[in-house]
């Protein structure tokens, strides 16, 4: 699209890669780019790459990214035309959105409507329903009681999993095999709903115990134009968070891709959806069929791989969507070509998946053809305490699965980061599983395939990356000529393997 934007500075609200991808974005439009930042994010790269920067608060994000008043106060400091909230923090909250539009500033993202719509999961389910969008057998409405509950169950069978309405991330579900867990779980979920998000209301629904989880990709504009860009899948995943995602899945027969893309498209027409959003199904493996999740009314960390399949700048589509333009591209527009796959590099044990911030002594992004990193890290850069352990994406494209596999195993074997712990050899070591390369893994891959001893979890790593590794952080410590420093790196201290370097 050649159309002159329309926005002359834009405010991210959000910190590290996502800032950082939203940056690139402005700036290649030609639109100035202003960030925030916390005291903890001083040094965070996104403040580096932008035209302004604010400072927004104390560390904690309840001071600083979540404080919608303050950001709009920047906003009208810095006399912005739009605000960009990225993922997480604020950019699916209605009374942020309606607060920024009260301020006169366009906000880059869905509706106050469309948030509330699909906000809460039973009213969500609901409209699904009304969309003829399959959803999964269940409550019609919210569980009062726990007799209400027996008697949800005596319909639908064992297993169940009661969900809190308001929940997410994995906070105020519980799966119930039998009826003695029942009351427990039931206590427990509307317990948890009412401390986290405020809302103790809960709903059953029937569990599917192996399923894969996939996602539609979809996006409206302002002109009720609607389209899909096809799906993810998001399988790979350790207590409901995700950590590795394909484009396209490698389950879907192309009947059942087309059933799935136009009930999300669908969904998003009743709601009138503008901007990018994406439906989330539970995918039976065993009986095929598919169901209704929730709708996440943003950008998705994954969006990469999308933009990799279908050759789409979805961050630049939202801009010009909230400009009031028209979608650039058609529904027949629209073809995934090749495969993509997507790592998330955080900043935790890959054993026990624990935040593992702190100090980076050495760090190296792998490169090559179709290899893309989002990233915000850099060598001497401190990770915070107080934020997503997510440091960096590592995306790569291939004509086919097995090609994209193949240069994320070589691009993996690359990433140099020492200092801290990280999750890049999980990464590798999950790669390399002959679970993954068939495709035929679920949600319940990782916690079935990866309960091993150490030396199990990091049998793949080669030989090459040790030496890599010693010499980059014997280079950056040059107060030391004990190059055995290298051991005290956690994740090849563990090893026990022995080198020597000349200097």
């Amino acid at each position: 699209m050649d159309a002159k934007p329309k926005f002359k500075k834009i405010l991210i609200a959000n910190r590290g890669e996502i800032a950082i991808r939203i940056t690139r974005a402005c700036r290649e439009l030609g639109i100035r780019s202003v960030a925030i930042f916390s005291d903890a994010d001083r040094d965070s790269l996104h403040v580096f790459l932008a035209d302004e920067a604010y400072n927004v608060g104390p560390a904690p994000s309840k001071e600083s990214y979540l404080n919608y008043k303050k950001i709009i106060e920047i906003a009208k400091q810095a006399n912005v035309d739009a605000i960009h909230p990225g993922y997480g923090f604020l950019s699916e909250n209605a009374l942020f959105v309606k607060a920024v539009t009260d301020a006169g500033i366009t906000f880059i993202g869905p509706t106050p409507e469309n948030i509330e719509a699909m906000g809460d999961k039973l009213a969500a389910k609901a409209l699904m329903k009304k969309a003829n969008v399959p959803t999964v057998p269940g409550s019609d409405g919210p569980v009062e009681s726990l007799e209400e509950a027996k008697s949800v169950v005596n319909k639908i069978g064992f297993p169940v999993i009661i969900k809190a309405s308001a929940g997410g991330g994995g906070k105020g579900m519980r799966v119930v095999k039998q009826e003695s867990e029942l009351e427990s779980a039931f206590r427990a979920c509307r317990s948890e709903g009412q401390n986290y998000f405020g809302n103790g209301t809960v709903y059953i629904e029937r569990f599917v115990s192996d399923p894969k989880h996939i996602e539609i990709q979809v996006f409206g504009d302002k002109h009720g134009n609607v389209v899909h860009l096809f799906e993810r899948e998001c399988s790979v995943q350790r207590r409901h968070q995700k950590i590795i995602e394909e484009a396209p899945s490698p389950s879907l027969n192309s009947e059942t891709r087309k059933q799935m893309c136009e009930a999300a498209v669908r969904a998003a027409q009743l709601i009138h959806y503008i901007g990018a959003g994406t439906l989330e199904f539970i995918f039976d493996y065993n009986t095929k069929e598919f169901f209704f999740m929730e709708m996440n009314t943003r950008l998705q960390v994954e969006h990469p791989i999308t933009e990799l399949t279908t050759s789409v700048d979805l961050v630049r589509e939202q801009i010009f969507v909230a400009m009031g333009l028209p979608l650039s591209f058609k529904q027949e527009d629209i073809h995934q070509k090749g495969h993509a796959i997507e790592v998330r590099v955080c900043a935790e044990d890959p054993e026990t998946f624990k935040p593992s911030p702190g100090l980076i002594r050495a760090c190296r992004h792998p490169q090559g053809p179709f290899v893309r990193v989002d990233s915000y890290i850099y060598p001497g850069y401190e990770v915070p305490i107080y934020y997503d352990p997510m440091m960096a994406k590592v995306i790569t494209w291939g004509e086919n699965r097995q090609e994209a596999i193949r240069r994320m195993q070589r691009s993996l074997t690359e990433f140099i980061l020492t200092g801290i712990k990280s999750n890049i050899v999980l990464h590798k070591t999950i790669l390399d599983h002959p679970l993954f390369l068939s495709g035929d893994y679920t949600t319940q891959f990782v916690e079935k395939s990866f309960q091993v001893e150490e030396p199990e979890l990091f049998k793949h790593i080669d030989d090459h990356v040790f030496l890599i590794a010693a010499a980059i952080t014997a280079y950056s410590d040059r107060k030391s000529k004990d190059i055995r420093k290298w051991n005290l790196i956690s994740n090849w201290k563990k090893i026990g393997r022995k080198i020597s370097l000349r200097t």
